[in-house]
């Protein structure tokens, strides 16, 4: 059994409760958050992209603390699943590893590539297990257009455009502060940005354009992703003024011979061939943060450094990130990886 900590109970932390909650060999033993209510289970005020919760947790058997120090010093618990703004995801999780904790921590993994590969050399050092939680590559609907993608089915790729946006939040303050959270284009769009480069590898250079003004709720970017392959791969998305916009996330990958297409709100994996009808794909049943949680569960009871989703991959992804907002910044200059 895998006695886990979650270190803060906003949006996240909440949703990784309840993905824990769901696995037989492991067990939230401990949380930590600095509001009293959010300790005892009560999420009524949390709020996040899809919204707010106004549920209950039983936690009357999970030890309580205020600070993530406090439970650091736990020695009951083998690993953290860090959920804390970006900014702190660095000081915290290399406190967990010096501790011999095991480190889940949510995306952005760092806020800078040197802050990420401080993380994995001082995990490598510590013979601890570090793994990001790029949700995304556990999505039934991303990762089975991945496994089509890879056994031909579209052919030659011609194009891929994913997209994800939403209403800058009107919740969690340090969101809205980019020095803390890196701006609605870096927390968003890191979750494309990782798919690409798990799907086409790295990219050899970046141009975006878009806009920055995150005093009216506005950080937008159209990026492109260069890459011998031969095919246009753009990404697109942020925050798309506070209020009622919704969140949503999309993609279409078109090939020689078909072309692949998924949107959150209305349309399920779809595989449109050249000829025949179009197709929807069997999907794998388990929620995509149980299967990300499952997977770093095992990779900590094993030891094992976790290949699906390495913690590299999350330090380059931040990088290219990066690097796109420097575009942005620069008027849409090629910057080079």
């Amino acid at each position: 059994m895998l006695n886990i900590g979650i270190i803060g109970l906003g949006f996240m932390g909440r949703v990784h409760l309840d993905a824990w909650s769901r696995l037989p060999d492991a067990r939230v033993a401990a949380v930590a958050d600095p509001k009293p209510h959010r300790r005892a289970g009560d999420f009524s005020a949390v709020q996040g992209n899809l919204g707010a919760d106004t549920g209950h947790r039983d936690l009357s058997g999970v030890r309580g603390y205020e600070t993530a120090e406090e439970l650091l010093g736990d020695s009951t618990l083998q690993a953290v699943d860090i959920c804390l703004p970006t900014d702190r995801h660095l000081p915290v999780a290399l406190a967990a590893l010096r501790a011999g904790k095991h480190v889940l921590v949510e995306k952005p993994m760092a806020l800078s590539g040197t802050e990420c590969d401080c993380l994995i050399d001082a995990a490598r050092g510590a013979g601890r297990v570090l793994m990001a939680a790029q949700a995304i590559r556990f999505w039934p609907d991303y990762a089975v257009a991945r496994e089509l993608y890879y056994l031909g089915r579209i052919g030659r790729l011609h194009s891929a455009v994913f997209r994800r946006r939403c209403a800058a939040p009107a919740w969690g303050a340090w969101l809205q502060d980019p020095v803390r959270s890196g701006g609605g284009v870096f927390d968003l769009l890191i979750h494309d940005v990782d798919y690409c480069q798990q799907v086409f590898g790295l990219p050899a250079a970046v141009t975006a354009v878009g806009v920055e003004a995150v005093e009216r709720g506005l950080d937008w970017v159209e990026a492109r992703l260069d890459y011998p392959l031969g095919a246009l791969v753009v990404i697109s998305g942020g925050w798309h003024h506070p209020g009622a916009y919704p969140f949503s996330m999309d993609f279409t990958l078109l090939g020689d011979d078909g072309t692949l297409e998924f949107h959150s709100t209305h349309r399920r994996l779809t595989l449109y061939p050249v000829r025949g009808p179009a197709e929807q794909p069997d999907l794998p049943a388990e929620d995509a943060y149980e299967a990300e949680i499952r997977y770093f569960c095992e990779c900590a009871r094993a030891g094992r450094w976790p290949e699906r989703c390495p913690p590299e991959d999350s330090a380059a992804a931040v990088h290219t990130l990066r690097a796109i907002q420097e575009s942005r910044r620069r008027g849409g200059e090629k910057i080079t990886l």
